[in-house]
């Protein structure tokens, strides 16, 4: 490796703004994120779908008939 082209390597803590502090090595002496793996709602189980104007059913309708066909066997 070459002497004095890398950046400088540190070793920080990433806080969220939940609170959560996790310890990390990064090119950034400070990092601050809005949502961690504490918070997030994939992660928490919290999570809500939204079916907004019947998207499901709209796709439901529109492929109906490719699972409707049977099994042609040659």
């Amino acid at each position: 490796m070459k002497p004095d082209i890398h950046p400088e390597y540190f070793e920080t803590t990433a806080k969220c703004a939940c609170g959560n502090e996790v310890a990390v090595g990064s090119t950034k002496s400070d990092i601050r994120v809005e949502i961690c793996s504490k918070c997030h709602p994939f992660f928490t189980g919290k999570q809500k779908l939204i079916d907004t104007a019947g998207r499901i059913e709209r796709f439901r309708k529109k492929y109906e008939k490719f699972q409707k066909q049977p099994d042609k066997a040659d």
